[in-house]
Parts: structure tokens; C-alpha cells; sequence
């Protein structure tokens, strides 16, 4: 019902900007890379990444230097992106749940406010919500979802799709050029670059795997280096269409009034940092350019969270936030960027190929981790298990040549709690949590936690959910099917499996 009576709002809104005939609201683009780090490209600090592109745009932009998404998950990501609510709000919180129809939804907001409304790459959000776009052009799954029955068990993702389609951004420019011209735009670009599988020879002048950079908690080995390098070769193809956007922007002469950000869905794809609540999985680049609007080359160290950027948006087309959201704005920061938007940011991690139930809270200077399902390893997702660089981690493991911080994602069980000073210990890799010079802090963080789960409702599930995958080889169990089903339809499965369990 709030849904309607949302849109229905709208018109009366926006009629009174339109009086004099003419839409001048900026165009939006908004830009999500599939799988990617904050930290690896040249202008947050990575020279060693080729990100031309991208680096200009923050060089004549805004950068935010703690941003972060509410989950490291790539659809529980969008699915909260584009309602401005936590995933476990959604009803989408594990990975390839649709979101539900009766979702509100900035896209539609827009849509309804008189903005042409295109999505094109990955899309990832269900079929239920397409409709809040005029158009989607989805990229096909194949580029990052494993194929199910025989195929699966050859553990590979194995693409249909040739040549630039493989990247998930060959139809950016296309949509762009589709565009009504009497209708502000807003387009929804996502790519599947740098989502693993990787192929080499993508670049002419592919990057060296001495070139990596790698973290302490990953085993330093050549075919580890060799993994990161395609890694790296998929980031600077994704810089080239952020590129081939800039140009085609500036070729119809609306590249001054248009607003672009550029974030990732979630970190990226290696031990300890997808689907993790740590910095590595959680934290997102978030790149701002909005010429005469934004100062080049600033910065903002203020804490921003996914949740503010539907918000954003809607402001940007005159529009007020729905009071279902649960993020605000953002762009009072591009005014004063040491203003204080949220005092914590908070992300969770929930079903992601393998069963958790991870709750995190993070202001500047210190994180908070509850890990409520403490008797499950740390797994990474299926994909990383399956790569050359896990199964190097792996293979160490069992000749005893890995260090403490490269042991962390086979402990079980691990810790309950942990809490790590982040301007000391970036890495996350000194926990604190029985630290007897941190009791008011961690105490305090506890309190944030429990007081934010009240408010938004979370609850722990009436059942775990079953791992789809082996957690030593990555491959696809009995139990795995796509498409996946629903929660609702997921929850009666596992009522169903619990009890005939308990019957035994």
C-alpha cells in the first residue's frame, strides 16, 4: 500500500518544477563495479591498478575514504541499495533471493517524477522489480553464476557470451544512445567486471603478477600473484567503459548537468575479503562527479553508508525520502564534507553459498563484530574456494606454512565477538575483544549493535540454511538449485528438512 501511495505523491510533487515545460534535473549515472576492492584503483592508492578513468573522475570529483555498503553479498547488496533499507529487511538478504514485489523502490520514484529510467549489465535483483525501470538490459548469468547439474560439477563458470559482452558493460554506451532526449536520465550501469571466473588475454599489456599488491593474510605465492594479476586485468577493462561513458556523456552535451557515482556491490573476491565483514568485503569505493557542484579533487572522511545513496538520488530530483527508507543524503557532504552524516555505520552477512550470520558497527576508529554463528568457519564464498589463490592457501595449510592471519578463514570455531582498532590495525587482524583496555568500548559497541537490531527488526532465522557448496572444494552440493527459491518458499523447505530430521 505505501508503495502507491508514494508514486501517487510524486506527480504532485514534481508538477510544479515542470511548469515552465522544460526538465533541467541532472542526470544520474550511477556506476557499480561487480567484486572490487576500495582500495584497488590509482586514486585510492593502488598505482599499480590501471584506472585512468576513474582516477579522473575523482580527481575532478569527490572521493569518500569511508564508505561502506550494509552487506558484502552482490543481490542483498543491490537489493538494499535500491530500497534504502538493511538486507535483512528486504526479504532478499541471501544471495539470489529476489526482492519482493510489494518493495518501494528509488528507481520507480524517479521513474514516476518523469525520469527515463534504464538499467543495463548485471541486473541480479529478481523479476519482480523490473518493471520500476522504462528498460533493462540484463547481462547474461552465465558471466557470473555457476550452471547447475552435470556442468556444475566441473566447479567453472563457463560464459556464453563473447568479447566485451563478458564484462556485463557493452550495452552502457547502447542505452545511453536510446535515450529519450526530452526526459532527464537515469541509468543503472552494473558490471560483471571484476566478478571471478577470469580469462587471460583480455589486455594487450596485461598486468604483472609482481605488480600485486597483496594483504598480509593471503599466502604471498606465484599462482596467488598470477590470480590478483587477472583480477587487475578486469578492473582496468571496467575502467574502459567508465571511460566510453564519460565520452559518449560529453558527445550528447549533458556531461556538465549529469551526476555520477561509482561504487562497488561488495569486496573483492579473494580469502577474507567477499562476504566478510571487514573492511576488505564491506568497504566500497565512492567516487562523486558533478561538475560545478562538486570541488575537484576533494575528499570526504565522514561515514557514509549504501543506505544514503536512494536518498541521494531522489534528492537530486527535488523529491523527498519515503519514511520506509532508512538512509538519508548524502549530498550535504558535497557542501561540507566534514559534516557528520551517521555516527556508525552497520552491515550484516547472511547466507552466501555457505550458512552465517555475521552483525557488524564501525564508527572512525573502531569495529564491532558479532558472529552469531561462531561453530562455522569463516569460509569464503564457492567461487574464491575454488580459485588458484584459495587452493594455494589450502595446500599451505596442510604442509603447516601458513601464518596466524593467513589461518583465519579455516579456525573453527571462531571467535564470538571481535573488535579491532582500525586507524592501528587496518588489517583487522588484533582482536581486542577481550582486551582489558577496551571494556567501555567494546561495551558500548555492543549497546549500538543490539539497539540497532531492535530498531530494524532483526531477528535471528527460524532455521540455518544448508550450505550449497563444499567448504574444502567449492563444489556444488545436491542440495544446490537455480533458480533459487524464495524466502518464503525457502523457509517451508527447511521447516520440512528440520522436522523429518528431528523425526529420525
Amino acid at each position: 500500500m505505501y508503495r502507491f501511495i508514494s508514486i501517487f505523491c510524486i506527480i504532485g510533487l514534481i508538477s510544479p518544477l515542470l511548469s515552465n515545460g522544460a526538465d533541467t534535473r541532472p542526470n544520474i549515472v550511477f556506476i557499480i563495479a561487480d567484486d572490487m576492492a576500495w582500495d584497488d584503483l590509482g586514486c585510492a592508492g593502488n598505482p599499480n591498478v590501471r584506472t585512468p578513468n576513474i582516477d579522473q573522475l575523482a580527481n575532478n570529483g569527490m572521493r569518500f575514504t569511508n564508505a561502506f555498503l550494509t552487506i558484502s553479498s552482490c543481490s542483498p547488496s543491490r537489493a538494499s541499495i535500491i530500497t534504502s533499507t538493511y538486507p535483512h529487511q528486504t526479504d532478499a538478504e541471501q544471495l539470489h533471493w529476489p526482492l519482493p514485489a510489494n518493495r518501494l523502490t528509488f528507481a520507480e520514484l524517479l521513474k514516476a517524477s518523469g525520469y527515463w529510467t534504464v538499467a543495463a549489465g548485471k541486473w541480479h535483483l529478481g523479476n519482480f522489480i523490473k518493471d520500476r525501470f522504462d528498460e533493462v538490459r540484463e547481462a547474461d548469468v552465465s558471466g557470473f553464476q555457476l550452471p547447475t547439474g552435470k556442468a556444475a560439477k566441473a566447479g567453472k563458470i563457463t560464459q556464453k557470451v563473447i568479447g566485451d559482452a563478458r564484462s556485463g558493460c557493452d550495452q552502457w554506451v547502447p542505452v545511453l544512445k536510446a535515450r529519450p532526449k526530452d526526459k532527464p536520465l537515469f541509468a543503472w550501469l552494473a558490471a560483471l567486471d571484476p566478478h571471478r571466473d577470469y580469462d587471460k588475454g583480455i589486455l594487450d599489456n596485461p598486468h604483472s603478477p609482481e605488480s600485486v599488491r597483496l594483504p598480509p593474510y593471503v599466502a604471498d605465492t606465484l599462482k596467488s600473484r598470477q590470480d590478483y594479476a587477472l583480477y587487475y586485468d578486469e578492473i582496468t577493462r571496467l575502467d574502459r567503459f567508465v571511460g566510453d561513458v564519460i565520452e559518449e556523456l560529453k558527445a550528447q552535451n549533458i556531461f556538465e548537468n549529469t551526476f555520477i557515482l561509482f561504487i562497488s556491490d561488495n569486496g573483492r573476491p579473494f580469502p577474507r575479503d567477499k562476504t566478510t565483514l571487514y573492511d576488505s568485503g564491506i568497504k566500497t569505493p565512492f567516487i562523486v562527479h558533478w561538475p560545478k557542484h562538486v570541488n575537484p579533487g576533494s575528499k570526504s572522511d565522514s561515514l557514509v553508508s549504501s543506505i544514503n545513496i536512494a536518498p541521494a538520488f531522489l534528492e537530486l530530483a527535488s523529491l523527498a525520502t519515503p519514511t520506509v527508507f532508512e538512509g538519508r543524503s548524502f549530498l550535504p557532504l558535497l557542501r561540507n564534507p566534514k559534516l557528520e552524516l551517521n555516527r556508525y555505520i552497520f552491515a550484516e552477512r547472511n547466507w552466501h553459498d555457505y550458512e552465517d550470520r555475521v552483525r557488524a558497527v564501525r564508527n572512525k576508529k573502531y569495529k564491532y563484530i558479532r558472529n552469531f554463528y561462531n561453530d562455522l568457519p569463516n569460509t569464503p564464498p564457492a567461487d574464491v574456494v575454488r580459485s588458484v589463490s584459495y587452493r594455494e592457501m589450502i595446500r599451505l595449510r596442510n604442509e603447516g606454512k601458513l601464518n596466524k592471519a593467513q589461518k583465519s578463514t579455516f579456525i573453527q570455531p571462531r571467535a564470538k565477538e571481535e573488535f579491532y582498532d582500525i586507524r592501528n590495525d587496518p588489517f583487522e587482524l588484533q582482536n581486542l575483544a577481550l582486551s582489558s583496555d577496551h571494556v567501555k568500548q567494546l561495551k558500548k559497541f555492543r549497546q549500538a549493535l543490539a539497539k540497532w537490531q531492535k530498531e530494524t527488526k532483526d531477528k535471528a532465522p527460524p532455521f540455518r540454511t544448508l550450505d550449497e557448496f563444499g567448504r574444502e572444494d567449492g563444489q556444488a552440493l545436491p542440495v544446490r538449485e537455480r533458480p533459487r527459491p524464495n524466502k518464503t518458499e525457502m523457509t517451508k523447505r527447511l521447516r520440512a528438512y528440520y522436522e523429518k530430521k528431528q523425526a529420525k
